[in-house]
């Protein structure tokens, strides 16, 4: 998937700096490999890393994008990108004080 700068560049970063690869999945083409061969990390744990490792309060910040994708693009624009029903988005929409 197409990713702007300067993101790019970090999860670049990242991908060639993977910790634990020798451990789990070491073949694994996924930036964060899950225990099972061939499967990502489980969102559950991630979120878990996110909030309890970096103190990202990664609920709060979903959020938070959510509100501003919608005030930038249509609400059923961004429901269909990232699976989301279109009456959720326009719903947040309303919230974010979209008119």
């Amino acid at each position: 998937m197409p990713v702007p700068e300067p993101l790019a560049g970090l999860l670049l970063e990242l991908v060639g700096n993977r910790q634990n690869m020798t451990t789990v999945n070491p073949d694994s083409q996924w930036l964060f490999p899950g225990r099972r061969a061939g499967q990502p990390v489980h969102f559950s744990t991630l979120l878990g890393h996110l909030r309890d490792d970096l103190g990202i309060p990664a609920q709060a910040t979903k959020s938070a994008t959510l509100r501003q994708l919608v005030l930038q693009a249509p609400a059923p624009v961004v429901a269909d990108a990232l699976g989301f029903s279109s009456s959720h988005m326009n719903r947040i929409w309303v919230e974010a004080g979209g008119s």
